[in-house]
Formats: structure tokens, sequence, C-alpha cells
């Protein structure tokens, strides 16, 4: 190697650091500006959250029903939109037990600190504060929509977590498609299998309950829903889900999963578009790759995509 070759190889080597250790700061930053962000908001859900009145404002609108319906018989008002509604599996009350045994506001610092874990997972250090941000009207709620993007991201690895998906929201399971699409038939028996499991040992503890919500479904909606959601009915967006989980699927471009699952919802509430944050680590992984100290990364957990 001449001198010349060598010189610019240890410049080039000296520029990788130099742009390695501006990375790290800005993710630095970004991830400290986040957490700043999230525990104040943290902080004043929690404490907006009592006294609570469903014709006032306030949060944990969406979370209450979580909190609040019986075990035993959680269907008694399924009405889709209607205050305390109670629309998901048995299954998804048997899974936050443990947090649903909290005083409600208990319940809810709980819950939130469970969305602003998976949505930090989800957008990473440097987007954490603008991902953040536009993220506050569904944490306010406190929805599932940001998890169901992590179940959705995390089912290109562990197919099983779309039993979330398909136990919760139900119709953007529609997003199994890309599986069957590819012929990833073993990703796709994973995802079928986990969720036939979940329910069989669910229903053997609580079969008159998920009697009843197989009995919510096959009623549909009573009525249509406008308020608070894009007015666009089901089966005019499913279809348009199917082609494009198709396409996305024939192109290998993973980024129209979360897409597609938000027009496959029963009903696209604003907040909904909170699912879109799952489109991050799939468009560009490497901006969730690395938290500085937690070394939690969507590159290795998606096969370096």
């Amino acid at each position: 190697m001449t001198d010349f070759s060598a010189d610019l190889a240890a410049r080039l080597a000296e520029r990788d650091v130099a742009v390695s250790a501006g990375t790290l700061a800005r993710s630095r930053a970004g991830a400290a500006a986040g957490a700043i962000l999230l525990a104040v908001a943290w902080v004043a859900i929690v404490a907006w959250a009592e006294p609570f009145a469903w014709a006032a404002l306030g949060s944990g609108h969406d979370a209450r029903p979580y909190w609040a319906s019986l075990l035993s018989h959680p269907y008694d008002d399924s009405t889709l939109g209607a205050f305390g509604a109670y629309l998901y599996s048995p299954v998804f009350l048997q899974l936050i037990a443990p947090i649903r045994s909290l005083p409600w506001i208990g319940f809810v610092g709980a819950w939130e600190a469970i969305l602003m874990l998976a949505a930090a997972v989800l957008a990473g250090p440097a987007l954490l504060a603008p991902v953040g941000f536009l993220l506050l009207p569904e944490l306010l709620g406190g929805n599932i929509s940001i998890l169901l993007a992590l179940a959705i991201v995390a089912g290109f690895r562990w197919p099983a977590t779309w039993a979330f998906v398909l136990l919760t929201k139900v119709t953007p399971g529609v997003g199994l498609v890309w599986f069957a699409v590819r012929r990833e038939w073993r990703s796709l028996g994973i995802a079928l299998g986990a969720t036939l499991a979940i329910v069989a040992v669910s229903f053997v503890i609580l079969p008159d309950a998920w009697r009843h919500w197989v009995g919510v479904l096959a009623a549909g909606p009573s009525t249509a829903v406008t308020s608070g959601s894009i007015p666009v009915p089901l089966l005019v967006r499913l279809p348009v889900a199917v082609v494009l989980l198709a396409w996305g699927a024939r192109t290998d471009r993973r980024w129209v999963v979360p897409v597609a699952c938000l027009l496959a919802l029963p009903v696209i509430w604003y907040g909904s578009l909170a699912l879109l944050v799952g489109a991050i680590p799939l468009i560009r992984p490497q901006l969730a790759a690395r938290w500085p100290s937690l070394g939690v990364g969507w590159r290795s957990v998606l096969g370096g995509r």
C-alpha cells in the first residue's frame, strides 16, 4: 500500500468515526428529549384520569373498559362507539389481569407506561420526541393502536404475535395475507396455530364469555359510527387493504403491512393513525436500530433489513 493510500484510508476511518460519534450524540439527544416529553405526558395523563366522567374531558376514556369490564360478563354493553363498550376477546382481559387489579389511577399509570415503552421501541432514540408528540392524542385515550403496531412489526420475526391482533381488533388480521402471498406457510401456520392455542386455553376458563364475544362479532355494529372517525366503511377499505398487501408482499415492502392493517380496522378513529408508527422500523430500521444504553434495535430483529 502506498503512502497516499494509507493516508486516504486513515482519513476515511477518521471520518467514519466522526460520523458515528455525531449520530450517537444525536440519538442520545433525541432519546433525552423524548424521555422528558413522555415523562411529562405520563404525569399529566395519570393526573387527569381522576375524577373520571365519560362526558367530561379527561384521560383514559378508551382504556376505562379494559379496567372496568367484569371478566365474568364483559359484554353487557357491546355497542360500538358507546361509552364503556368492551369489544375485544376475553383473553385480552385475562392478559392484563395483573394491572386490572390495581386502583384506576394505578391502572392508568401502568397501562400508559406499557404504551410509551412500545412507542419507544418502535420509534427508536432519534425519533422518540417527534413520534411521542404525534402519539399524544392516542396516549391520552389509552387505546391499543401502538401495541398493534408493535405486534405487527414483531410478527415478521415472531409470527405468534399476530394472535394479539386477531384477538383484539380482529379485522387487521388480514395482514396475514402477506405470508400467504409470499407462500411463507410456516409463518402463517405459527400465527394461526398460536391464536387457536390461546383461544382453546382461554375458552376452557371462560366459555360463556367466549360465546358472548362470538355473538357480538356475528351481530356486527348496530349503528354506523361517524363521530371521531374517518367515515369510510370497512367493506370499502378491506379490499383496498388486501390489494395493498398483495402488492407489498410481491415487491418486498414490509412497511405496507401496518398501513394495510390500519385500513382494515373495524373503525378508523383519528387516534388509530398511531398504528402507522409501525412503519418506521420497516422503512428505515436504522432509525430505530440502537438505543445507546438499552441496546434494543430492530435491525437484528428484522434480519438486517
